[in-house]
């Protein structure tokens, strides 16, 4: 398991009572531009990405993963956030090799088969590209 951030649990308390705009403005203030909001395009991460654009504008970083599967209500999503707030979205994408050959050897839907073939197909498609995208930062 990684170290905490270094004091984070000491400042914990002083959180406490201050509203979601202050701490996600804090947040930016102490560690951009190493923070990135990995997003899923739920209401939760459209309410952070208003917050943050309040604080900085434009720039700050937002990145999410397109795991092949997504529906057309998310790919929307992303394109109406773009146009209102004029933030790029970074995507990462599965290596497509890797799922070619997932496909091949267990079909679509694997991951309804059993636990090891649902954590095998959230490796390739999520959890690699994820990695990719917190490298980033």
């Amino acid at each position: 398991m990684d170290a905490p951030i270094r004091g984070l649990e000491e400042r914990s308390t002083d959180f406490e009572g201050l509203t979601a705009l202050e701490i996600v403005t804090w947040a930016l203030e102490s560690y951009h531009p190493r923070l990135a909001l990995a997003c899923s395009f739920q209401a939760e991460g459209s309410v952070l990405i208003d917050m943050m654009y309040r604080v900085r504008g434009p720039a700050f970083r937002i990145f999410t993963l397109d795991t092949g599967r997504l529906n057309q209500e998310t790919y929307d999503c992303m394109d109406a956030i773009r146009a209102r707030y004029g933030v790029g979205v970074e995507v990462y994408f599965p290596d497509s090799m890797k799922v070619q050959e997932m496909v091949r050897s267990h079909g679509l839907n694997l991951f309804y088969n059993s636990i090891d073939l649902r954590k095998l197909c959230c490796g390739v498609r999520k959890v690699e590209p994820l990695k990719r995208g917190v490298e980033r930062s």
